[in-house]
């Protein structure tokens, strides 16, 4: 039976400006894929990797491209050969999971190797603010457990805000994230007063591509990766600096590589993170796959736009949950 594809892009207006490094976004815009094939459907959704100019308008036009291959027949093996590592691959790649789920009448999890899923404990996210914003908005996450603080690479403010949240916060479990915000020169001043509040996890700190500014600093508490490695082929070339591997899957391409790196990950010895590019619920239910085979996890993007999908993940108890009604054999056609 062919497939028929569906296209297009949605806003996705945030509830507020959120500030990281470098950056301040009023909205996520994502592609959504959607793939028919009788009484049958496949979606995903992907928001694209922003500092690599890979946007919604750009993943739209690359799939519509690629219309007659996709409609005349496509499976996740091929798609990754068909397609580099980025959004357009992950919104198709988590179609294609999702058709796969209601052709055989089993959920996604299932047939990712799982049997069962669980709550996940997630970091709920501040941006970067003056510290006492920050410490309130911590705060007012009543039922979070995990949080995960924006830094913005001012080492002196950075010091401040973490050790403002710390007060407010004396229990939670603390990550800060500086979204590739620190040099050589810059990170030595921020680690004695990130083991000083015991946080727990630097994601991040080095640009992109200038990694080698963290040989000969010591880590006296694990570094992640975000930036710096978006897929499997950077996992192989760049893990040896870094603890921990966040895995997004607009920047592997899709729940079928995010598995495999998790997978090489855990070879290489690394702990394994999930990460979202903030994005609805149907982004972060493939998400919440993976989050099943992770140490860390930060998926808490539906909470900051202005209304996401229905049905959704609910946050409860500091957890996410994600029911097989949201994406997979029960979602509604």
């Amino acid at each position: 039976m062919p497939l028929a594809l569906e296209l297009h892009n949605e806003p996705l207006p945030m509830s507020a400006p959120f500030r990281i490094a470098g950056h301040v976004f009023e909205a996520m815009p994502a592609t959504v894929v959607t793939l028919r094939e009788g009484a049958w459907r496949g979606r995903g959704e992907a928001a694209g990797v922003y500092y690599n100019d890979d946007h919604p308008d750009r993943i739209l036009a690359t799939l519509e491209a690629l219309r007659p291959r996709i409609e005349a027949g496509i499976d996740r093996e091929s798609l990754r050969a068909l397609l580099p590592a980025g959004g357009a691959r992950n919104a198709l790649d988590c179609a294609l999971w999702e058709l796969e789920s209601q052709r055989a009448g089993v959920p996604v999890w299932r047939l990712a190797g799982l049997d069962g899923v669980r709550p996940l404990l997630t970091t709920f996210t501040v941006g970067a603010d003056e510290p006492s914003v920050m410490a309130e908005r911590a705060a007012a996450y009543t039922q979070a457990r995990a949080l995960k603080l924006k830094l913005t690479g001012e080492a002196e403010l950075d010091a401040a805000r973490v050790r403002a949240v710390r007060a407010r916060c004396p229990s939670a479990w603390i990550g800060v994230d500086a979204n590739q915000g620190y040099h050589a020169t810059t990170l030595p001043a921020l680690l004695p007063v990130l083991v000083e509040a015991k946080v727990s996890l630097l994601e991040q700190p080095c640009v992109r591509g200038r990694e080698s500014d963290l040989d000969g600093i010591a880590r006296p508490l694990p570094f992640a990766a975000d930036e710096s490695i978006l897929d499997l082929a950077e996992l192989e070339a760049r893990h040896h600096r870094f603890d921990v591997i966040n895995i997004k899957l607009d920047k592997c391409g899709g729940l079928t590589e995010g598995l495999m790196m998790a997978r090489r990950a855990r070879e290489l010895g690394k702990q394994v993170m999930v990460g979202n590019m903030c994005g609805t619920s149907l982004a972060a239910a493939p998400a919440f796959v993976l989050g099943q085979f992770c140490d860390v996890v930060d998926l808490d993007g539906p909470v900051f736009l202005k209304q996401d999908r229905t049905p959704s993940v609910r946050y409860e108890g500091g957890c996410i949950s994600c029911g097989d009604e949201v994406w997979g054999p029960k979602g509604v056609a």
